[in-house]
């Protein structure tokens, strides 16, 4: 990927300008927080191109040092070999930090997990992903909290929705949609058969409030007494929430709550994220067929990933990678490695595809 200098330098120049804004202490409110933004989005790039800058200096200094001392000569050369080395790794650093970023990628998400096919064994995979997921944002330091959850007599969820917040959690989650498959004897399973069952993940970044404004007119809201499981306020008070958008037809149902007020908030929160989503989607049409080059095309009915229990291990399809690590995965703390490879393939399929 061909760098310009002047781009460099243009950067270089924003991000300093940025600095002594930020550290003069005379922007508050809407001011500090775009500044701030900008100044986050623009650091990865700046540091990264300040490190090759300061490499290259270092060994065009090295190169034209005229030393007559035989040691300090051996030294300087022991100190050329190793910046031949970091060079080209710094570089390549410099060049994913330039790629453009998705203006999503810094937002909380919204994880929805659905039982697809197989019954009582898919609920229960589901609430496996959850826990998962779960686990991970644990080991993020990200915050996650349960917005409604449609669970089973056995522990498993029909569906289970959340709201994941914390640094760069659509970034880090977004390869996660789509049809994940498992492999396994089921508990109720009194053969010893292997069956395959499947849930679906979707993970939706989550806009402000000024990214999607709901117009009171186009939501046609609907009160009802709650039903299923959920303790003894159920089927006594008129609680539960439906919400239908019409312009779109999307409706959202919120009962998990005591309270009328807070799951209709909820079931606001999940409208905002759909519509948002379906904004980006369409937005993104045009470049569908890009997409399908990078990882995965976000296509939500796209098997993306098998978790099979005799043998230990999770492949995930998009990238033929098998890690023979299901337990680790399962608990959260050996996802990182399956995340940072699907971020990386992404990454070295988009600098391939801008000619690096």
């Amino acid at each position: 990927m061909t760098i310009s200098s002047s781009r460099l330098s243009q950067i270089a120049a924003r991000f300093a300008e940025l600095e002594a804004r930020l550290g003069s202490g005379t922007l508050e409110g809407a001011d500090f927080v775009a500044a701030s933004r900008d100044y986050a989005e623009l650091e990865p790039v700046a540091r990264a191109a300040a490190h090759v800058s300061a490499l290259r200096a270092e060994q065009a200094s090295l190169s034209a040092l005229n030393e007559p001392d035989p040691e300090m000569r051996a030294l300087a050369e022991e100190e050329l070999a190793r910046l031949r080395d970091e060079l080209p790794e710094a570089e390549h650093a410099r060049a994913i930090a330039m790629l453009p970023r998705d203006s999503a990628d810094a937002r909380p998400a919204m994880l929805e997990i659905r039982a697809g096919t197989g019954g009582d064994e898919a609920a229960l995979f589901a609430a496996d992903l959850y826990r998962m997921y779960e686990g991970y944002a644990a080991q993020m330091g990200w915050r996650i909290e349960m917005i409604s959850a449609n669970a089973n007599e056995i522990g498993g969820f029909k569906e289970v929705i959340a709201n994941i917040a914390g640094q760069g959690v659509f970034a880090k989650l977004k390869f996660e949609s789509g049809v994940h498959r498992v492999q396994r004897v089921p508990v109720t399973e009194s053969g010893g058969r292997i069956h395959t069952s499947a849930a679906t993940v979707a993970v939706l970044p989550e806009p402000d409030e000024v990214d999607v404004e709901i117009a009171d007119n186009d939501v046609k809201i609907d009160i009802y007494r709650a039903s299923g499981a959920g303790g003894q306020h159920v089927n006594t008070t008129d609680s539960a929430v439906r919400l239908t958008h019409l312009p779109t037809g999307l409706v959202v149902i919120q009962q998990d709550q005591r309270s009328q007020h807070k799951n209709k908030a909820k079931a606001m929160q999940v409208l905002r994220t759909r519509l948002y989503d379906l904004r980006r989607a369409e937005a993104h049409g045009a470049e569908a067929e890009a997409r399908k080059a990078m990882v995965g095309s976000g296509d939500r009915s796209e098997r993306i990933r098998t978790y099979h229990y005799p043998q230990g291990r999770v492949t995930d399809h998009r990238i033929n990678l098998t890690l023979h690590r299901l337990p680790e995965i399962l608990s959260g703390e050996g996802l990182p490695e399956m995340i940072d490879a699907l971020i990386a393939e992404d990454q070295a399929k988009r600098l391939a595809s801008i000619g690096e």
